[in-house]
């Protein structure tokens, strides 16, 4: 259910946001709490870190320092991962949450490993992830030299992305990973993705196949190929984004066997192209605002990402 627009209801968003209050598909299905009220503990190392996020005992987990080579991190169920402070911790490492649930992610800088995602969600559930800069070395090389920037698949669901930033890579987050896994994904990979801020992506900004995306308030600014790419059925609304020089904005017939659906409205279109070929939406389950377009640059420029909010 859609309530009022205006530049207020971004104001209003941020600051939900900052105080920690979910919002999106990842309030659905119970919820999502992370660690919820447990003793916060801080490590300093790729061990220390690991350890940490193992297991399904809730815990609140804090990274002040930057660390690199700690190959892939999982992450068990009820699990916040927090950053510390205004440059907050980077990370060369890539996550993954698999078979696990209830997962909070906020105020990290991640690079992708040369193989593997930034973050990767494989049959994971209530996932919230906020104010974090997900980037690469640019569109450069080729294009699988890195995979991912957040990869969404095999029936993850409720997963909310909100005030991110996506920059400066090839692939930016795929919702579904393959046209032929319909038994596995149809009915679940619902995703909201609000007030992310992408540049510089060449394309995913999302992709989604079979599931079912709430696209909105999000600035786009230099997509070569694709921004939001609609197939295998999926659905996707997409309301009171951005879209500047990007190519096929919204796409429905795009990459897949069978084509997607969308409905936009409300969006501002600046040296940009859709090419809707079947309209549909999903039923959004949640209540929420859509600020009016004309103020998403501004506030998502200076609102996403890192170094924004107080864990």
């Amino acid at each position: 259910m859609k309530t009022s627009v205006s530049i207020g209801v971004i104001v209003a968003a941020f600051a939900a946001s900052a105080n920690g209050q979910v919002f999106g598909y990842a309030t659905q299905n119970g919820g999502t709490t992370g660690g919820g009220s447990a003793a916060a503990v801080t490590v300093t190392s790729c061990s220390a870190l690991k350890t940490a996020v193992a297991g399904t005992t809730a815990a609140v987990v804090k990274i002040n320092t930057s660390l690199s080579g700690c190959g892939v991190i999982d992450i068990g169920s009820n699990k916040s991962i927090l950053g510390v402070g205004s440059s907050a911790a980077y990370l060369t490492s890539g996550f993954r949450i698999r078979k696990n649930k209830n997962v909070i992610i906020r105020n990290l800088k991640i690079t992708p490993p040369t193989k593997g995602d930034a973050l990767a969600l494989d049959e994971a559930t209530n996932v919230w992830i906020d104010h974090n800069n997900f980037a690469s070395i640019g569109i450069v090389g080729g294009k699988d030299d890195y995979d991912g920037l957040l990869d969404i698949t095999h029936a993850s669901d409720w997963v909310t992305v909100s005030w991110n930033r996506f920059e400066n890579h090839w692939k930016g987050s795929l919702v579904g990973h393959s046209d032929n896994n319909a038994d596995e994904d149809t009915g679940k990979l619902r995703v909201t993705y609000a007030n992310n801020y992408w540049s510089n992506v060449n394309s995913r900004t999302p992709s989604i196949r079979f599931g079912q995306g709430h696209i909105y308030n999000n600035y786009y600014t230099n997509i070569p190929t694709s921004g939001v790419n609609s197939r295998m059925g999926a659905k996707v609304l997409v309301e009171g984004n951005v879209f500047n020089s990007v190519n096929k904005a919204i796409v429905t017939n795009l990459d897949s066997d069978e084509e997607g659906y969308a409905t936009e409205r409300n969006n501002i279109f600046t040296s940009s192209n859709t090419e809707i070929t079947q309209t549909g939406a999903p039923s959004i389950p949640y209540s929420y605002s859509v600020a009016s377009a004309s103020g998403v640059q501004s506030s998502v420029t200076n609102g996403a990402g890192v170094g924004k909010i107080t864990v």
